[in-house]
């Protein structure tokens, strides 16, 4: 399947929403999770979702065909589809024994065979977790079943990045169009979200350094010295895994930096975290994409993942149909 041919499964200059952002929502478990990945479509949210097994049944990662095939038609009888399935790849077989790449490709291979029954495009893993050997093992099925694996990158895993970088050029060796990148734009963060520096504030986070990282977060003196806070001990408890964020999930590329990969791209996160677009930190990344793509032909998969409700207590399907309209705005204005 060639990135346009995948695309044209889907309906066109649609943003899908990601059931991700309705995380806090199935925690809570009042209804069926698979209930909530429905309403997403039934509600006119988007009638493009992407979808995360692990959270909609106790199965994964051997999702039963048939629960998949039940919740591709219920999606479909609401007006939806899937377009990527977020798979997982698990190498360790106990605390001290790793997986096989065998048993590696035995771990993934139930996860395509449900992507394949929930009509999805394709399945998502992190950059470079699966590697050449596993990715060319896996090829044949992902002919099969004509499915797309999408490698995401996000935060600092730019392609100059010294620890992603190979895994970029093992999908170029490749030249297969049914390995693909999936770019998350969390990489092209011009400066942190306000309700973030907030809560860190709130949290107890030195001054000094919120006013550092709200003024100069591109600065690349600026991690050092968030490293540092964390490393003398400056981070209280109660704020510490939210900290880490700017450290593995926020980048701060400008659009250039996945220029020279957009030819092996066949989707994007609009990743955002708030919508306060304070000195065009929520929008200006998504104008800078449009204007890339308007040049590009690009015609893959759209998706608005929403990152902030570990710490926004509000209600996701609001924020996700305010952020598909402002990004579908975003973009025709490229």
């Amino acid at each position: 399947m060639s990135p346009d041919a995948a695309a044209s499964a889907l309906p066109r200059r649609v943003i899908g929403a990601s059931a991700f952002n309705w995380t806090p929502e199935v925690i809570r478990a009042e209804r069926a999770a698979t209930s909530i990945a429905v309403d997403i479509v039934a509600d006119r949210v988007s009638p493009v979702i992407e979808i995360e097994p692990g959270q909609l049944w106790r199965s994964f990662p051997v999702t039963l065909t048939d629960e998949a095939a039940l919740l591709r038609d219920r999606l479909a009888a609401a007006g939806g589809r899937v377009s990527i399935v977020g798979a997982s790849l698990d190498e360790w077989m106990s605390p001290t024994r790793r997986r096989t790449e065998e048993e590696r490709l035995e771990f993934l291979a139930p996860q395509l065979h449900a992507a394949h029954a929930l009509g999805a495009v394709g399945l998502r893993l992190p950059i470079g977790q699966a590697g050449p050997g596993l990715l060319r093992r896996l090829q044949p099925l992902l002919h099969e079943l004509d499915l797309v694996l999408f490698e995401e990158a996000q935060g600092s895993q730019t392609p100059d990045s010294p620890s992603s970088a190979g895994a970029y050029e093992v999908i170029a060796e490749l030249d297969d169009p049914h390995v693909r990148l999936l770019i998350d734009i969390s990489m092209l963060m011009p400066a942190v979200p306000v309700s973030y520096l907030d809560e860190l504030e709130r949290g107890g986070v030195p001054g000094s350094l919120i006013e550092r990282v709200r003024d100069d977060w591109r600065d690349p003196a600026t991690l050092p010295a968030i490293v540092d806070v964390l490393r003398s001990g400056g981070v209280p408890g109660p704020v510490h895994t939210l900290y880490m964020d700017m450290i593995v999930r926020f980048g701060r590329s400008s659009v250039d930096a996945i220029r020279p990969v957009l030819p092996l791209v066949g989707g994007f996160h609009l990743k955002f975290w708030d919508l306060e677009d304070a000195d065009g930190r929520v929008w200006q990344p998504v104008r800078d994409l449009g204007a890339v793509l308007a040049t590009t032909g690009f015609d893959g998969v759209l998706t608005s993942e929403w990152g902030g409700h570990e710490w926004l207590d509000t209600d996701p399907a609001r924020m996700t149909r305010d952020h598909i309209a402002g990004a579908r705005e975003a973009l025709g204005a490229a």
